[in-house]
């Protein structure tokens, strides 16, 4: 396992299960593409190697964005909120962010219309 810098291990408020929730954001236009989450050694890895890495929930693993779908996030910025317990990725995606094939998470459900 690898280790997160104690300083910025210090800022995170991690829920329960020692996650902190992770937006991944288009660099340039702003486009929210998924919410995701991460424990200590997925932010190590995001912010040494600057490949999004996240922990599966579901799996209780990590995994690298695009590791098999080739839907990459190139990451260029990492910023922790207020709070401490969300952090925001500012990336260059390539291909759908979505397990779907969307664009993104949030194409395909619009609950309140213009």
């Amino acid at each position: 396992m690898t280790e997160l810098d104690p300083e910025i291990a210090g800022l995170l408020k991690r829920n329960a299960e020692g996650l902190v929730c992770a937006v991944a954001q288009q660099r340039g236009t702003g486009e929210v593409l998924m919410v995701a989450w991460m424990n200590d050694e997925a932010l190590h890895l995001t912010l040494t190697t600057r490949r999004a890495t996240y922990f599966s929930r579901s799996r209780g693993k990590l995994w690298v964005k695009g590791e098999t779908s080739g839907h990459t996030q190139q990451v260029h910025d990492v910023r922790l909120d207020c709070d401490g317990d969300t952090v925001l990725l500012t990336v260059d995606q390539e291909g759908a962010a979505c397990h779907t094939g969307d664009r993104t998470c949030f194409d395909a459900r619009q609950l309140l219309k213009p």
